[in-house]
């Protein structure tokens, strides 16, 4: 589950036990990524709030699939197996086109992100995400510029960048605590993206 102690939905108790309430899904289940939180409940609650808001909130303009598009790709060049799986899973559901998701992780495990099936607007942002995530010293107003003449607006490009940032935190936390997918269910998600405040996965 991961390499540090955890405390169980069944024993959890207080505001522990409230946000457990707040991002469970069926039968109680709480995603080891939250439960590695479990000792400081205050850290879980500002990931989730992080996560809702950069993923799933109805003040984006860009669909909901190419962010976890996103999330996908810089989970798996951060080498981070237990978001790829989840998210992959989530951005699958969302396409609703099996051939399509398959094509778009195979052109990302194959490093060829321009044989992925998607416009030139969604690999220019792939290709943003890929500087940021490995090199992030590196970036240049250039790398925004080339945003816009890919047709990005600016409240676009920020969506774009907060959620490589997020799923940057992300890995480094599944990573960093040995976190693994034991136990959870793969692919829920808080999808109600019409209310910031539900957290439930579904």
């Amino acid at each position: 589950m991961s390499w540090i102690k955890t405390i169980s939905y069944e024993a959890s108790k207080g505001k522990l036990r409230m946000l457990y309430d707040r991002v469970k899904g069926p039968d109680n289940n709480v995603d080891n990524i939250m439960l590695s939180h479990s000792l400081r409940p205050h850290s879980m609650e500002g990931h989730m709030a992080m996560y809702k808001y950069c993923l799933h909130h109805t003040g984006n303009a860009l669909p909901k699939w190419y962010l976890e598009c996103l999330g996908v790709y810089v989970s798996f060049l951060n080498g981070c197996g237990y978001c790829v799986e989840h998210h992959f899973q989530g951005m699958r559901r969302l396409v609703a086109d099996d051939a399509r998701s398959d094509a778009i992780r195979a052109a990302i495990e194959t490093g060829q992100i321009a044989d992925a099936p998607l416009d030139a607007r969604q690999i220019a942002g792939m290709s943003y995400a890929k500087a940021l995530a490995l090199d992030p010293a590196s970036m240049a107003e250039s790398d925004i510029e080339a945003l816009r003449a890919a047709g990005f607006d600016d409240g676009e490009i920020l969506e774009i960048n907060q959620v490589i940032a997020y799923f940057c935190y992300a890995n480094r936390t599944v990573l960093g605590l040995g976190v693994n997918t034991e136990g959870d269910i793969i692919g829920l998600s808080p999808n109600n993206s019409g209310d910031p405040d539900d957290w439930a996965h579904k």
